[in-house]
């Protein structure tokens, strides 16, 4: 089945309505880019994690279509807050993984463009969950555009289409933004 955004955007403004028929619709629309998000956001984690990304998915889906109070603005908006979602999920993981081993003092770790590609310990999901809030304070849209890249593992033509802004603009705010963050977990505040 082709995706369209006329499609998605139309269950949207549907379940903004009321039509609980409308979530059962879009499910099947948007499940395998959903999937396919979070598998590869999984491949990036450790052997041994527990959560599978099918369960990513279901459990962002619960929180997203959960309440029947969502509200969406369109398809950007929902994927941005499905990628909240994911973030969320694995960065209440990783405190609980951190939580059981009990005395480990956690580290901050320079963050890098190669660190982003690859697998990411708990401690360091930590510590840019922590600054990412702050940037979230200061610039919503940057820290936008690290939730796709970090958390979820978008390209920056994936991410540049999401937010709706040109590539150019995307590549500019995703150096201030890594700065930015870089300069937040070194200091430690």
């Amino acid at each position: 089945m082709i995706l369209t955004v006329s499609d998605v955007t139309r269950l949207l403004e549907a379940m903004q309505q009321g039509e609980t028929q409308a979530a059962e619709e879009l499910l099947p629309l948007v499940y395998d880019e959903l999937r396919g998000i979070a598998a590869y956001k999984m491949a990036q984690e450790s052997s041994g994690h527990t959560l599978q990304p099918t369960a990513l998915v279901h459990e962002a889906w619960l929180r997203l279509i959960g309440d029947g109070n969502e509200q969406f603005a369109g398809r950007a908006h929902f994927f941005a807050v499905a990628a909240e979602a994911m973030r969320r999920i694995l960065v209440e993981s990783a405190r609980r993984k951190r939580s059981l081993k009990r005395g480990g003092a956690a580290q901050r770790v320079e963050l890098t463009e190669s660190q982003l590609i690859l697998a990411a310990p708990a401690e360091e999901m930590l510590a840019v969950d922590e600054a990412l809030d702050l940037l979230a304070a200061e610039d919503p849209v940057a820290a936008d555009l690290v939730k796709l890249r970090y958390f979820v593992g978008m390209t920056m033509e994936e991410v540049a289409a999401t937010l709706g802004l040109p590539l150019r603009t995307t590549e500019r705010l995703w150096t201030y933004a890594r700065a930015w963050l870089k300069r937040k977990i070194g200091s430690g505040s």
